[in-house]
This record gives C-alpha cells, structure tokens and sequence, in this order.
C-alpha cells in the first residue's frame, strides 16, 4: 500500500459523510501550497487533471 492510499483512506474515514465546494478544495490545496511549496508541481499536476478529466479533446 502506497502512502497516498492511506492518505485518501484516512480523508474517507474522516471527512467522507460531509459535502464541500470545489472552491473548499480548491482554498485548501492553495493552503496547502503555501505552506509546503515543494509540492506545487504535483498540487497543479492534481488540479490540471481533475480540471480536464471529462474533457473529450484531452484524450
């Protein structure tokens, strides 16, 4: 098991019964950024894919 499956297990587990906005995440994945600046490649690469993920001309 890679750490990120224990990471999104965790995030089911805790925060999975609620419901939030896309501008949520999005606050909390710049929050995240700004705080560990070393993973804003990865964070855009996360919010890039999910942007075109039904995107037809992406394919």
């Amino acid at each position: 098991m890679y750490f990120t499956d224990r990471g999104i297990e965790e995030l089911e587990k805790r925060r999975g019964d609620e419901e939030v906005t896309l501008a949520w995440v999005a606050d909390r994945l710049q929050e995240f950024t700004d705080t560990h600046p070393e993973f804003e490649t990865a964070v855009e690469r996360l919010a890039t894919w999910l942007a075109r993920l039904d995107d037809p001309d992406d394919e």
